[in-house]
């Protein structure tokens, strides 16, 4: 039977297999060490936390809990390989398809003219460019709106 190394006193076969002390206040105290602890995926939600025993350190040090990139953040260059000789098509810079302002802006837009106001009064009131005033009037104009 296994005992404790501070008081004698004999231990439990189950903290036997674990602990070389008893769980007198005293003894726990004299030989009780806190454990390593890191925190390995920090996020707004949850955090996750591993202890460090030596598996894990050697986790760690082979890159396990690394920060892996995101699909949509790969740069072209990383991800994919060139076959030699062939240049890389060249990327197209392209404006969005959806316009600069919303639908409410522009119905704001054909209210405020229909009550004969300018496009530099529209825009003082919609807090937007008097050019940008002007593209949505024309544009309304354009797809048959008054």
């Amino acid at each position: 039977m296994a005992t404790c190394i501070s008081c004698g006193d004999e231990l439990h076969p189950e903290r036997a297999e674990k602990y070389d002390y008893c769980t007198k206040p005293e003894c726990r105290k004299r030989h009780a060490r806190g454990l390593e602890v890191a925190a390995v995926g920090v996020n707004k939600a949850a955090d996750q936390f591993v202890v460090l025993d030596e598996p894990t350190k050697r986790d760690m040090a082979t890159g396990r809990f690394k920060k892996q990139p995101d699909a949509g953040s790969l740069s072209p260059r990383s991800s994919r390989r060139r076959r030699p000789g062939v240049k890389p098509a060249p990327v197209r810079h392209e404006r969005p398809a959806r316009p600069q302002w919303s639908e409410a802006q522009e119905n704001l837009a054909l209210i405020y003219r229909e009550m004969g106001l300018r496009p530099a009064e529209i825009a003082g009131k919609l807090g937007v460019s008097e050019h940008l005033v002007t593209k949505i009037l024309l544009a309304a104009t354009a797809r048959g709106r008054r």
